[in-house]
């Protein structure tokens, strides 16, 4: 008899997931929404170049409309003509660019924390939640405690979730419905050390229950690691986000960001709550310690776009941002309405209607992605959109009443 090679299938199962996703996608490669090729002027113009078609982006993550500041391009010119190099292509523990260097420092001031800048934060995630899991990723880094039973939110970021194989050679590893504040305390009554992995703005909208989890923090010593890269740079008044924004940095609390969000830039970084932390994480978290971080140029763009951060533009920007977002949720009232994030979703049911509604709007000059399982759970497809500060009111209305105007029979 073969021995059978099944894997044990506790965290993942490409098969079922590939029957169930893999038709829709073939449908919407059909109709022409994936591997789009375009030149763009703007956010609000692409242009396909073979055939002419121009379109707004819907989705862009550029919140604040950075990613064309001339000031930010600039700075990413300014770098690449000081460092005479894209990067210095060793590790970063051996040796950092002292760019590499003032950008952490700049950001940390402007954060109110201990800066770890990472190429992605697929990368920060990939180094830093095995360590939280093992159980040494504490206050000062020496181990001891043993390992952390880690939670992982139902809803949390793909990123985040692949990690779960991992982190499951360390510890146990289990699911939370979306936050779900009683489960969550029951595991942290049942074990002495408990890890909550999240997202602080989730990307298809809706935010973490944060009050609730810092509560649970401050009652069994609960370990926050929470990725809020879709509030980066719009909450708080200098662009900390919506959870630092709302709770001082401590050694049980990891916060990562996106840089290549509303920031403008590129990269990811994980804020931290002392120098310990950082020191430890730049010897053993491994793909974080790696050849390939923050590309030099893109360190300069983010230079810039943190004096930005230090401007009264960046308010500007926010209030231009909370303009178009109210004026979107005034038109076109959607599940997460209100809440003054710019992700929304208008949700159509099944995978193939959400598809097609994708492909009406591009024929009228909007990109918006079609959602579906595993994005979003099965029956729950739909369009995802990002609302941004360089959109004017016509496109925000033109939009809202054409979704309107196709969606009016469901």
């Amino acid at each position: 008899m073969t021995e059978s090679i099944l894997g044990p299938r506790r965290y993942r199962n490409a098969d079922a997931m590939l029957a169930a996703a893999d038709p829709v996608w073939q449908a919407a490669a059909a109709n022409g929404l994936i591997g789009i090729t375009a030149d763009s002027e703007s956010n609000n113009r692409l242009i396909v170049r073979e055939t002419g078609h121009e379109f707004a982006n819907m989705v862009s993550c550029s919140y604040l409309g950075l990613n064309n500041h001339p000031a930010i391009l600039a700075g990413a010119v300014d770098a690449l003509t000081e460092a005479r190099g894209t990067s210095l292509v060793l590790s970063t523990t051996r040796i950092r660019h002292n760019l590499l260097v003032r950008m952490e420092e700049e950001l940390g001031e402007l954060f109110g924390a201990h800066i770890l800048p990472g190429a992605s934060c697929t990368t920060l995630t990939a180094g830093i939640l095995p360590l939280i899991a093992s159980g040494h990723l504490d206050g000062t880094c020496q181990g001891g405690g043993g390992p952390r039973v880690m939670v992982f939110d139902r809803f949390c970021h793909f990123c985040m979730a692949y990690m779960k194989p991992v982190c499951a050679d360390e510890s146990l590893v289990l699911t939370c419905p979306h936050n779900d504040l009683n489960y969550l305390e029951d595991i942290c009554r049942k074990y002495p050390r408990v890890a909550y992995v999240a997202d602080g703005a989730y990307s298809m909208g809706g935010t973490a229950a944060l009050d609730g989890l810092l509560e649970l923090q401050d009652r069994y010593g609960l370990f926050l690691y929470i990725d809020d890269s879709h509030s980066l740079s719009i909450a708080g008044e200098r662009g900390e986000g919506y959870v630092r924004s709302r709770l001082e940095m401590n050694p049980l609390t990891v916060i990562t960001a996106s840089l290549g969000k509303a920031f403008g830039t590129s990269g990811g970084v994980a804020m931290l709550g002392n120098r310990e932390q950082f020191e430890f994480l730049h010897r053993h978290a491994g793909p974080i310690g790696w050849s390939q971080n923050i590309p030099l140029p893109m360190v300069g763009a983010s230079l810039a776009s943190a004096a930005i951060h230090r401007s009264p533009e960046l308010g500007e920007l926010q209030a231009k941002l909370a303009r178009n977002i109210e004026l979107f949720d005034e038109l076109l009232p959607t599940t997460f309405a209100g809440n003054g994030l710019p992700v929304r979703r208008v949700d159509v049911g099944e995978g193939e209607r959400a598809v097609k509604l994708s492909a009406q709007l591009f024929e009228r000059g909007f990109y918006s992605s079609a959602v579906f399982f595993p994005i979003v759970p099965k029956g729950e497809a739909g369009l995802r959109l990002m609302l941004r500060a360089d959109m004017d009111e016509r496109l925000i209305r033109e939009f809202a009443g054409h979704v309107k105007e196709l969606t009016a029979d469901l």
